[in-house]
């Protein structure tokens, strides 16, 4: 039977559109009816009707559509039963799980997506605005606010019955010529065809399907509505098709809209905040075999969320009265029961209570166990499988493997603070290893799918699972869980992540809250509820300043004015549409705390706003049908709201709900709130200003403990409505109490850092949020949190305790009203490892066999839980052609050995065995059944196995293997072992052995392993004939140093006696020390003595000597993991170990220094000595040429017994004191001395250097020098004398000498730096010469000298001149008149320094043309005439009798050619100066002549050629008459004569000279003057006085 044409392109249609509720159901009637369509390999049963059977189906639903809902509900179900189920099993997974994983809706293709799959004809056919609808599935669940399990059924049955409607339809349009391909059409879209011999064979087909599937009440019900359907069909065909179809849509249309608003007004009344418990999942029955594990699975939907409870025939299940029989889990929203290792008293009727404040639900589901007939071997089932009896899993491609899971590199309980990051992480192994194909890695916490976040990532690297936090928060504390999915085989590991506050702002303020969430959202307000946090800072929370954000901004405000203790608040003042955020900060006395992490984005819109805003067209209708009416001319004023009620009511708000009114018209409508007291009939409007929009409504500003009624009224454009009823009498103040104290606190020993607590849940407590618990140490005083995130239930593990401490506990509930008062202490508990019982034996192998018994072997168990292993109990059993038998005890009495002999078995027969070890806590798990060994006498030479390999003192890099003969020797005796070796993930031909030869010793110490890596071991045995087989794995180990391992430690006490000490600090109650030498027991030996006391043990040699030598080890019992070292003691060691101990015997004071003399500052003599340690005891004796010298005015001795210094000073030595010197030490038992000569030639030294000490500090009590005179070149080139002068004063005076004659100093000497410096400026020979300073004062006097001459002064005129030339400039180039110059200048130059000129790397010849000098500070070269011979590089050199200095100039290209050319310039100027025109000499400037006198004047001049001569008066030419002579004589001489000279003639006269070269002007004046006038004027200055007289 082929598949319907929309389900053969979408094969997942039913998973997609199905419910979990309608799945569910299906499931359940299938595997009760149908178990044969389950498949354990991958293949996939279907089950379908034909198509004759869908229209009965069909029709069956639109008659039943106007009945109940449960008859719709059925219907449904049957529906999507026939469309066909996937069903398999593998593994571990239930199918029932599988088929609750689906959850989506579908959705229409796009318009480029659609297919039409009629003829042309057909298409003619249909109207033109109608498209036959093609439905794809999308895995997206989108789900309104409103919606509820009730309405998506509803919205389902439609789907379907739209669904069937259209597919029956279609048959209607098939044309005849498609009669000849009818079976080909059937297969492809299986109701295209409604011929009628197709149509009987379908029905046929379909009836026996549904005789299944189907309840046998109902076939004959079925039988009618296929007539009936047929006869209806018949009622269609008589019409035309278009007819047909638009009358389908159009009745169809007109239906689902009606529904639609039907939907919409149920859903937008409908009270969501606070509805019953609804099972979504229930239970269902199960019958298992004994001895199996069954798992009942269930999911409940309502708010709050309730609270499941599990019963067993009406007894609530106590998991902790059965440890480890019940798992009771809630995991990602689905609740479980497991129960484990069922037997028969586990037959009963379970359960399933779910309830919270609006009721309570229940679910039963039977469990029948039944008892399997013949051997069941629970070995083959996984702790974690189904009924299978192998882990299976099904691949992606097809075939079937066991896969293996192992964790490694744990991650462990973990502790982080606020505003860190962490990484959790473990490496994964998985085998066997198959390509391409990965594992699925999910993470949890609590329970919970963890998902990527900003907060938290995830990473896969191939091998290793990550989990990363990139910024911790108290949210982020929990049970974190990674689960490994193969195909449907998983494993699972979980630890603890703790989360610790961040440190606060405020010393003293509480920590931030935890858990902000959203409550409730709409237009006019959204309630917001958090955590309190467990730290109040030391004083009590006083309340909770809330504040919100828009999303998209960073401008958060305060919503709160006064703090609220309450921990849920309704936040108004919120645009509508708007998106926001939320934080919480708690506030104390002391100030307030951080804001706790942001909430997730909430809208201020109504649920039904949300939940138009996110649906989605729940029926794949592709047409528009537009249905109106004429609105009513006149407005209805709404009725009255109903089921007006106080939901919630605190000390600082109330909040009320209610129901919109039936009456109310087509338009939007508004609610006005009103209280009253409640004595009184005074309402009064609350929102008088801002109506609300939504039924629900929070009050605040209402007074604490005062009691109201409220109503509410409706209104729109037509006015205001009725009011409501009002609500019963409410008293403002906190509903909910504080929960009380939880009770009866018990701790219990779990790890070595953790203790479990446990206590009585808190009476009567509401809407508990969980506990908080805290920690003690004994007499502290002081108390930690636990946990930072309150935790569910009444156990709690707190982890992070120190060792051996004691500790109380406390706990308290917390709600949000507040916290609880805290329990009462619990008793003190010191925190070690709890006792359990060992883990299970491994490596089971038969170590020899004879004709009816069998010598087993096996490794202990990996872990012992802290306590020794007192036996094994072996267990074997008859294997016949592949069929185990019944198991049969070996021994009744516990063996104590890793080795049993099993006996009375019978010859040439197949058994497997089966170990368990016992311990004082139990019998622990039995190991895995082993191989079959065939029971047989062994007859081969070589040696058996040897057995109970063990590795001890794992390190980094070496571990050493130690084992047992093998029981079978072979036919000769064992003559040594071959130890061999590899990575634990190599491959087998990747053994290496250890030894070369053959080793007799039975253990051996394995060196050179690499750090990190994990390693294998095996043994095997040699005789004469040959090597046996190998033994079994040592292993796998890693190579590590665990942190904290310690080592032997070797010590020889006071008396000589040596011991070898060890100390271990993970020792269990009951761990104790065995020591071996050469890793043989050293019990009953007379040469040692053992000593163990508490984590402390000695073993001590009585006498030790070469029969001593060995290597020693320690061994520390009932320790996970085991904890060994050892101590070789060879030949070497033993003889350095028997000196230390005759030293100890006899001991000595040792020595650091031997007794030494010194010189102190003021003449002193100092002997010393120093110790390596001295005791408060210790005694010197100073012996003086064989006597005893004691402390008095001459001698004075010290003693520093903390530095082990002995010292003795003399003031003064003096001929008598030549001789030897002997310090002797008595320090209790032990002695030491040192001895010093001073005889001879080193006494007068050091008398002679004391003295000269002596003298010098006398001198140093006046003033003195420091430092001596010395010199220093300064950067000027100057030399400075200066020195250092000390314990100086005011009055001290310096006065400088040289060659005995003072220096006068013009300043006066400023002390303060305490240098004193005589500067000699541009220093040269006559510099030479013996300076002197002395200082002297009151006190005395002292002087230093320096001498200047010879070698000395020819070193300070060398540097000197070194300072000069480092002093000079780079070399520049000029012109003359002359020729070319190169110069350098320098400070100032000296005769010492050498000048040396080079051109072209050739030395400069001096000539008349080429020059050098010196001239003041400038060295230069001169060039006269200079010629292009004379181009090139020139360097000059100065010399400092020690290093020569250069400076280079390049006089070649452009600066030569500017050189010369300026060179030219200048030479033409200096011949035109020379040659020109001038008045050499002979004019004065004033000439002054008496009137009549003649005047004669003689003038020079030269010039060449000769000058042109002419004479100025008055700047006007004056030429020559009779009065004025003017003449020129030889080229040289120029006359002016006037003869009688008169007034006339003063004026100014110049005589101006010209040649080619240039001209000059010679003014001068004459004055000429009349003596008759002078007269006159002097009488005339006369006058005025004489007239001033009268």
């Amino acid at each position: 039977m082929s598949l319907p044409f929309y389900q053969k392109l979408h094969k997942h249609y039913d998973y997609s559109y199905r419910n979990k509720d309608l799945r569910t159901t299906v499931s359940h009637y299938q595997q009760e009816k149908k178990r044969s369509a389950i498949y354990t390999h991958g293949s996939t049963a279907y089950s379908s009707r034909s198509s004759a059977a869908h229209r009965q189906e069909s029709e069956a639903f639109h008659q039943a559509s106007s009945q109940q809902q449960d008859t719709l509900t059925s219907a449904v179900s049957r529906e999507a039963a026939s469309a066909g189920d996937h069903s398999y099993s593998h593994g571990l997974t239930d199918s029932s799980v599988m088929l609750g994983d689906y959850s989506s809706k579908l959705s229409l293709q796009t318009k480029r997506a659609k297919k039409s799959l009629l003829s042309g004809e057909e298409k003619e056919n249909l109207p033109s605005d109608y498209m036959v609808p093609i439905f794809s599935g999308r895995q997206v669940h989108v789900s309104g606010i409103t919606d509820t399990e009730e309405e998506r059924i509803k919205e389902a049955a439609a789907y379907l019955a739209q669904r069937n409607l259209l597919a029956s339809e279609e048959g209607i349009t098939v044309s005849k010529q498609s009669t000849a391909s009818k079976q080909s059409t059937v297969s492809k879209q299986s109701m295209a065809s409604k011929q009628s011999t197709v149509s009987k064979q379908s029905t046929a087909s379909k009836q026996s399907t549904a005789s299944k599937q189907s309840m046998a009440s109902k076939q004959s019900t079925v039988t009618k509505q296929s007539v009936s359907t047929l006869h209806q069909e018949e009622a269609f065909e008589k019409k035309s098709r278009k007819v047909a179809i638009r009358e389908k849509a159009e009745h169809l249309s007109l239906r689902k809209t009606l529904e639609e608003t039907d939907a919409y007004h149920r859903k937008l009344n409908e009270d969501h905040l606070l509805h019953a418990p609804e099972f979504v999942i229930k239970p269902r029955s199960h019958t298992v075999w004994e001895k199996e594990k069954v798992t009942l699975h269930c999911s409940v939907s309502g708010w709050p969320e309730p609270r499941l409870t599990w019963y067993k025939n009406q007894v609530p299940i106590n998991v902790h009265a059965n440890p480890g029989k019940y798992v009771i889990e809630s995991r990602y929203g689905m609740h479980t029961l497991e129960i484990h290792a069922c037997d028969f008293e586990d037959t009963a009727q379970y359960r399933a209570s779910a309830m919270n404040v609006q009721g309570e639900l229940s679910a039963y589901a039977s469990v029948v166990v039944k008892r399997y007939k013949g051997e069941f071997d629970e070995t083959h089932f996984h702790a974690r499988t189904s009924t299978l009896p192998f882990s299976f899993a099904v691949t992606p491609y097809g075939y079937a493997s066991k896969f293996e899971i192992h964790f490694d590199d744990k991650f462990d309980v973990s502790f982080g603070r606020e505003g860190e990051t962490m990484s959790l992480g473990c490496r994964i192994v998985i085998t066997p290893e198959i390509k391409r194909f990965q594992p699925e890695i999910q993470w949890y916490r609590d329970g919970e799918p963890v998902s990527p976040s900003k907060w938290v990532q995830t990473h896969w690297s191939g091998d290793r699972a990550t989990l990363t936090f990139s910024h911790l928060n108290k949210e982020d504390e929990g049970l974190y869980t990674i689960r490994v999915r193969m195909g449907e085989y998983y494993e699972q590991y979980s630890a603890y992540v703790f989360v610790r506050d961040a440190d606060a702002e405020i010393e003293g303020a509480p920590a931030s809250p935890l858990d902000v969430v959203c409550l409730d959202a709409n237009k006019d307000y959204i309630i917001i509820s958090w955590k309190q946090p467990a730290v109040d800072g030391g004083s009590p929370i006083l309340g909770y300043f809330i504040d919100k954000c828009e999303v998209g901004t960073d401008n958060w405000s305060q919503c709160n004015d006064i703090p609220v203790k309450f921990a849920r608040f309704p936040v108004t003042g919120l645009i509508e549409g708007r998106s926001y955020i939320f934080r919480v900060r708690a506030v104390n006395k002391t100030g307030i705390g951080l804001p706790s992490r942001v909430s997730e984005p909430v809208a201020a819109l109504d649920p039904a706003e949300k939940a138009r805003l996110k649906s989605r067209p729940s029926a794949p209708w592709t047409g528009q049908i537009i249905v109106t009416e004429e609105e009513p001319r006149e407005g209805i004023i709404p009725g009255p709201p109903t089921e007006l009620s106080v939901t919630e009511a605190t000390r600082n708000y109330v909040v009320l709900s209610w129901k919109p009114p039936g009456q109310r018209g087509h338009e939007g409508i508004l609610y006005f709130v009103e209280k009253c007291d409640a004595e009184t009939e005074n309402w009064q409007r609350v929102n008088t200003e801002l109506p609300v929009k939504s039924p629900r409504f929070a009050l605040f500003d209402l007074a604490e403990g005062k009691s109201y009624r409220f109503r509410v009224r409706c209104s729109n454009s037509a006015g205001v409505g009725e009011p409501s009823e009002a609500t019963e009498v409410t008293v403002v103040g906190d509903k909910l109490d504080i929960p009380k104290a939880p009770g009866k606190i018990i701790p219990s020993r779990n790890t070595d850092t953790s203790v479990v607590v446990t206590w009585e849940e808190s009476k009567d407590a509401k809407e508990l949020v969980g506990y908080y618990i805290e920690s003690s140490v004994v007499g502290s005083g002081k108390w930690e949190p636990c946990n930072n995130r309150p935790v569910q239930g009444p156990r709690f593990t707190c982890h992070g305790l120190a060792t051996g401490q004691s500790y109380i506990f406390r706990v308290r509930a917390v709600n949000a009203a507040g916290l609880s008062e805290y329990s009462q202490d619990s008793e003190a508990i010191e925190v070690k490892a709890a006792i359990a019982a060992p883990s299970p034996p491994y490596d089971i192998t038969c170590l020899e066999s004879f004709r009816d018994s069998m010598v087993l072997g096996w490794k202990q168990p990996d872990k012992t839980s802290g306590v020794e292993i007192t036996g094994y109990y072996v267990n074997y059993r008859e294997v016949i052609d592949g069929v185990p038998g019944r198991w049969r005890e070996a021994n009744i009495k516990a063996v104590s050995d890793e080795a049993y002999k099993v006996s009375n078995l019978k010859e040439n027969m197949v058994y497997q065995f089966q170990v368990a070890a016992v311990n004082i806590a139990g019998l622990g798990e039995p190991s895995a059944v082993s191989e079959c060994f065939k029971c047989e006498e062994w007859t081969i030479a070589v040696p058996g196995p040897p057995h109970s390999l063990k590795y001890s003192e794992v390190r980094k890099t070496s571990l050493v293997l130690q084992w047992k003969p093998p029981i079978h020797s072979g036919r000769t005796p064992v003559t040594g072992y071959f130890v061999d070796m590899k990575e634990a993930s190599a491959r087998d031909d990747q053994w290496r052995g250890l030894n070369e030869s053959a080793i007799k010793n039975k253990y051996l110490k394995v060196r050179g392993l690499k750090e990190g890596v994990s390693y294998v071991f095996r043994v095997r045995a040699i005789n004469q004939v040959g090597v046996g087989k190998p033994s079994e794995l040592a292993g796998p180990v890693v190579a590590e140093t665990r942190p904290g391992t310690k080592e032997v430690v070797v010590s020889v006490d006071d008396d000589g006696v040596i011991s070898l000490n060890f100390e271990c600090d993970r020792m269990a109650p009951n761990s104790e020390f065995t020591w071996s030498k050469d890793y043989v027991p050293t019990e009953d030996s007379s040469r040692l003595d053992v000593e163990s006391k508490g984590s402390k043990t000695k073993m001590t040699f009585k006498d030790l000597g070469m029969e001593d030598v060995g290597i020693y080890s320690c061994d520390v019992t009932d320790t996970d993991g085991g904890i060994s070292s050892s101590y070789l003691i060879d030949e070497e060691e033993l003889k350095r170990l028997l000196a230390l101990s005759q030293e100890h015997k006899f001991p000595t004071v040792p020595v650091k220094s031997e007794l030494a003399v010194e010189i102190l500052e003021k003449g002193q003599v100092r002997f010393w000595m120093q110790a390596e340690k001295l005791s408060g005891n210790a005694k010197v004796s100073y012996i003086f040429n064989d006597k005893e010298i004691f402390e008095g005015p001459k001698y004075k001795m010290h003693i520093d017994r903390n530095t082990g210094i002995i010292e003795m000073f003399m003031e003064k030595l003096q001929d008598e004191d030549e001789g030897t010197y002997t310090f002797q030490i008595q320090d209790g038992r032990a002695t030491s001395h040192s001895t010093l000569v001073l005889i001879g030639d080193v006494y007068k030294k050091l008398q002679k250097e004391a003295e000269f000490q002596r003298q010098e500090w006398i001198k140093k009590q006046g003033p003195h020098f420091a430092e001596h005179l010395s010199w220093e070149v300064t950067g000027e080139c100057n030399v400075l004398l200066k020195c250092k002068v000390a314990n100086i004063k005011k009055e001290t005076h310096i006065v400088w000498y040289k060659d005995e004659r003072e220096i006068s100093v013009d300043e006066k000497h400023d002390f303060k730096d305490g240098i004193c410096t005589l500067l000699i400026t541009e220093f040269s020979r006559k510099d030479a010469g013996i300076y002197e300073v002395i200082l002297k004062d009151d006190r005395g006097k002292d002087k230093s000298r320096l001498k200047l001459v010879d070698e000395a002064f020819k070193e300070l005129m060398s540097e000197v001149c070194k300072m000069i030339a480092l002093s000079a400039t780079d070399l520049k180039i000029t012109s003359t008149a002359e020729g070319i110059r190169l110069y350098s200048f320098v400070t100032y130059y000296l005769e010492d320094l050498k000048v040396n000129w080079s051109h072209n790397g050739t030395p400069v010849k001096y000539t008349d043309r080429v020059k050098s000098a010196v001239t003041g500070e400038q060295i230069w070269l001169q060039i006269n005439e200079p010629t292009p011979n004379d181009k090139g590089k020139y360097v000059m050199e100065l010399f400092d009798g020690k290093t020569g200095h250069q400076k280079t100039v390049d006089l070649s290209g452009q600066a030569y050619d500017e050189a010369f050319a300026e060179f030219q310039r200048l030479k033409q100027a200096a011949v035109a100066e020379k040659n020109r025109a001038r008045v050499v000499g002979g004019l004065p400037d004033v000439v002054t002549i008496q009137e009549g006198k003649a005047l004669n004047l003689t003038c020079i001049v030269w010039g060449d050629p000769t000058p042109e001569v002419s004479w100025l008066k008055n700047e006007k030419p004056l030429a020559s008459d009779s009065h004025c002579s003017l003449k020129f004589e030889s080229g040289k001489t120029a006359y002016l004569s006037i003869s009688g000279v008169s007034t006339f003639d003063s004026g100014k006269y110049g005589l101006v000279v010209k040649n080619k070269y240039g001209s000059e002007i010679s003014d001068f004046t004459i004055s000429v003057f009349i003596p008759e006038e002078e007269a006159r004027m002097a009488s005339e200055k006369a006058q005025p006085g004489t007239k001033k007289s009268k």
